[in-house]
């Protein structure tokens, strides 16, 4: 038995409870770091994006968090001209359509026809 004093300690709980929220967040990190957008336009798009949820019955019991974190995201990125609403929709509906088709377990591979026409 390990008795030093962290495995004696509680663990945390994982910061995040799905890989997508941890993309979504190193995406947000990536696009600060090249210069995309300030943190405090970062800060200002969540709290914007929250407050609609929240304005529109989100309950905020945290389970959101994220959700909200990813359309404050597409929100920013189409506002500063990387991408656009639709493309980025697009892209969306590719990747799930990938995800469909793809075996548990094997890598997602986006081709062309996975962009709906």
């Amino acid at each position: 038995m390990n008795d030093s004093p962290l495995a004696l300690a509680p663990r945390a709980a994982p910061p995040f409870a799905e890989p997508w929220q941890a993309q979504a967040f190193a995406m947000v990190i990536q696009l600060h770091q090249r210069g995309l957008f300030t943190w405090r336009e970062w800060a200002d798009a969540l709290a914007a994006q929250i407050a609609a949820a929240q304005s529109a019955g989100d309950a905020d019991l945290g389970d959101t968090y994220y959700h909200h974190w990813l359309a404050a995201l597409e929100a920013l990125v189409a506002a500063k001209g990387a991408s656009t609403l639709d493309e980025l929709k697009r892209t969306a509906q590719a990747w799930d359509h990938a995800a469909d088709r793809t075996p548990h377990g094997h890598p997602i591979d986006l081709r062309a026809d996975d962009y709906p026409r």
